[in-house]
């Protein structure tokens, strides 16, 4: 039986490693061509790689959690001594094919099959040596680092194992690389930033099932603790009556379903969120904290936060304000569909400028949500629930909605936020106004 090596192809974009999330295959099985291997994500997405011709898993390198880069090896296979080695796959070829670089990519999707047999490309030179700088202190054996960050590293030379960690969970930065190259600490870097936290050990105990903390639920771990640790949060709550909200979309309603557009609360709720952003566009900001500037965005770009079986996903409306009701309601379920079933492109997931999360059927009485970072504001709408309320002086049954918002207070002032809150109340009590604006 014949051994041939199959490596991580490049898959683009830029992309020079991926984390293993799990495996498909074991060792020892038969596999056919194109029968899916494993699943590895990017800083791009996550794929699936498939097998690129029949043979037997001889073995596996790597284990989930693990980082490999792009064109280590990543599966060796034992094949029929009579078939040979494929004719070109991951730089092996038989000279006679020309390159034709790879056949595929499925960067921009966050699940989708990657042909195994990607086009050669030349394997990056090793690094150069590290400049000295009398630093042999080692932080860190196996550091923790994005795909990006250790690229730079790459690229700088630099020994990701002396480079002093300051981001959350002791993870090493992009920032942290570039001032180590330079001999110094980062300069955007607070004075009274804490010390890296040191992984807390559970202890073992009889019964308990481990499994590995990888893929997308470390993504949005890190995500979420990185928004904890950087933006200042406060939280604001106040309730809005929905009867003339309730009242329109069920007019409305049949005149969107002849449309063959699902025609939710939601939809209106972006519009009220967008006008009460254009009064106040400070919302729509975020702070460049490398060069100390606040970047007011050009666009209105609507994060709606998706429950979805690998997790909480923000899929994203382009261009909110220059949308119509029934476009947006459009945009909205084509969404959340691609997201639920895995089939989210990387453009769909990226350039939010505000978020929006419904806590759905659950409700509740208020939450806190956690800012999206970098945005500044995050909006937690929760279900309309009928409640005894005020009106003219008699107290009726009302249906009323409570809004949730969260802010980073190192750019929204709290008269701001509570301005922007009752803004978006004052939309969604007389939504007809918003008609006015409309597209």
């Amino acid at each position: 039986m014949a051994r041939w090596e199959f490596k991580l192809p490049d898959i683009g974009e830029g992309v020079t490693e991926g984390e293993i999330v799990q495996w498909l295959v074991k060792e020892g099985e038969v596999v056919k061509e194109d029968q899916p291997m494993v699943e590895v994500m990017t800083d791009k997405a996550t794929v699936t790689i498939a097998a690129p011709r029949a043979g037997r898993i001889a073995e596996l390198r790597g284990k989930a959690g693990q980082v490999i880069a792009v064109h280590a090896v990543l599966v060796v296979f034992e094949l029929d001594a009579n078939a040979g080695a494929p004719a070109q796959a991951n730089g092996h070829t038989n000279g006679a094919k020309k390159d034709e670089g790879p056949a595929a990519t499925a960067v921009g999707d966050i699940r989708e099959s990657l042909p195994g047999m990607g086009g050669h490309k030349p394997a990056p030179p090793p690094p150069p040596a590290a400049a000295a700088s009398g630093l042999t202190t080692y932080f860190n054996d196996k550091p923790l680092a994005t795909p990006a960050t250790r690229k730079t590293a790459r690229d700088l030379g630099v020994d990701l194992k002396q480079v002093k960690p300051s981001g959350a969970q002791g993870r090493v930065t992009k920032d942290d690389v570039v001032a180590h190259s330079r001999g110094g600490e980062p300069t955007h870097a607070p004075a009274h930033a804490p010390a890296a936290r040191e992984p807390v050990a559970i202890a073992r105990s009889e019964g308990d099932e481990r499994v590995p903390f990888v893929g997308m639920r470390r993504k949005i771990a890190a995500k979420m603790q990185q928004s904890k640790n950087t933006a200042a949060h406060f939280t604001f709550v106040e309730e809005c009556d929905a009867t003339a909200l309730m009242e329109l979309r069920q007019r409305l309603k049949p005149a969107a379903d002849a449309q063959g557009v699902k025609l939710t609360f939601l939809p209106f709720i972006v519009k009220a969120v967008v006008n009460a952003i254009k009064r106040r566009p400070i919302l729509n900001s975020t702070l460049d904290e490398a060069t100390q500037e606040l970047v007011y965005r050009k666009g209105i770009n609507m994060g709606i936060a998706t429950s979805t079986d690998a997790g909480l996903m923000v899929p994203v409306i382009k261009d909110a304000d220059r949308r119509s009701l029934v476009d947006i309601a459009r945009e909205i379920d084509r969404l959340g569909t691609d997201a639920k079933a895995g089939k989210s492109k990387s453009q769909d997931l990226q350039g939010s400028t505000f978020t929006i999360t419904s806590l759905g059927a659950e409700g509740g009485f208020f939450a806190t949500p956690i800012i999206n970072f970098p945005e500044v504001g995050i909006l937690g709408v929760h279900r309309i629930k009928e409640r005894p309320v005020v009106k003219n002086g008699q107290i009726v049954i009302g249906h009323v909605m409570l809004l949730s918002l969260s802010f980073d207070h190192r750019i929204v002032d709290g008269h701001v936020g509570a301005a922007f809150a009752y803004d978006i109340i004052a939309s969604l009590e007389n939504p007809e106004r918003m008609f006015l604006e409309m597209i």
